[in-house]
């Protein structure tokens, strides 16, 4: 019987509450105690209803909780890496959302914190989690197509986000490209040594207006020479599309979009089929409570996280290089 954890939430938008609800549904030998948020008057009766009493607006009274084992961050990104450091100091083991941080160095603060701390620390990659992607992994770790030689991922939103998000979202490679960057990393089990970018602004100008781009084509070296080529855009109008190939000596592996179901409709006015599930939330739903779980299990048995503090820095660094390389019109190398 798995040791009984108690934990606070800090942060509860969107994401934060997901992870509140598939908690309190799906993750039994997990108690939430208390959650925080700057809008805590505004959550309080979802909050009761889900049985969690304590609801404070100031996150510090969660690091405070000596009964508290361990706490999720799920604020704003600019404030990933400061609490991350304040949790640490406090004894707490760490769940954060992507990224940890847009800054190297205040990532590398926050990481020492864990170390000097002892704590442990999991980085919300849940994609990693994803049956499909999972099973990408396991096929390439058993050696059945080889050494990789090429990867190629696609992701496409369905809808662009607001403008007002993408203003303060670090930018497509920091926001939305992060999660393909670590997916990479995971697949082939190898470092990016380089960086090439071509992006343009396709689907609203307003994005551009806001500093950033919406379509992307990125190009990448590993260190063990394979290449991998990332397709981005904020707006595919079929849904949310999700496709892998990974092509090796021996042979190739690939997964296409998950759809509502498999049927397929075949007639004299054509062959029809369902379109791609809509968002991320539909699409990687069980992805969410996996990770958490997985993170759980790993403070209940005092082993190292599954994706670690340097699984948060990676993809950053490859997403600072995938800018500067749209910005220079230069492929950028990378250390690693």
């Amino acid at each position: 019987m798995k040791k009984k954890l108690i934990i606070g939430v800090i942060g509860c938008g969107r994401i934060g509450r997901l992870h509140i609800e598939n908690i309190s549904n799906h993750i039994h030998f997990v108690t939430i105690k208390a959650i925080a948020d700057l809008y805590a008057n505004e959550i309080k009766a979802w909050a009761y209803e889900l049985g969690i009493n304590n609801v404070y607006s100031d996150y510090k009274k969660i690091l405070n909780d000596t009964e508290i084992d361990a706490v999720l961050i799920c604020s704003p990104t600019d404030t990933h890496s400061k609490i991350i450091v304040e949790a640490a100091k406090a004894g707490k083991n760490i769940f954060c959302e992507k990224p940890i941080d847009f800054d190297i160095e205040n990532i590398t603060f926050a990481l020492d914190a864990v170390r000097q701390s002892g704590v442990k620390l999991q980085i919300g990659f849940n994609r990693r989690y994803d049956h499909n992607f999972k099973a990408v992994k396991d096929k390439i770790a058993e050696g059945k197509i080889g050494d990789l030689h090429i990867i190629k991922i696609t992701s496409r939103d369905p809808a662009p986000p607001p403008i007002e998000y993408i203003k303060v979202s670090g930018g497509i490679f920091l926001d939305m490209t992060i999660h393909d960057f670590d997916m990479v990393r995971y697949l082939t089990g190898g470092e990016v040594t380089e960086v090439y970018t071509n992006a343009a602004v396709l689907v609203d100008p307003a994005i551009g207006a806001a500093g950033d781009v919406d379509t992307a084509i990125i190009s990448l070296k590993f260190a063990n020479g394979a290449i991998g080529v990332i397709d981005n855009s904020r707006k595919a109008v079929y849904g949310y599309d999700q496709q892998v190939e990974v092509f090796g000596l021996k042979g190739s592996i690939a997964i296409s979009n998950d759809t509502p179901n498999s049927s397929v409709l075949s007639t004299e006015e054509g062959v029809f089929c369902e379109k791609p599930k809509h968002f991320f939330l539909e699409r990687y739903k069980d992805s969410f409570v996996a990770e958490l779980k997985d993170f759980f299990e790993a403070v209940c048995e005092d082993r190292e996280t599954s994706v670690t503090g340097i699984d948060g820095l990676k993809p950053v660094q490859i997403g600072l290089a995938a800018q500067k390389s749209y910005i220079t019109n230069m492929p950028v190398k990378i250390l690693t």
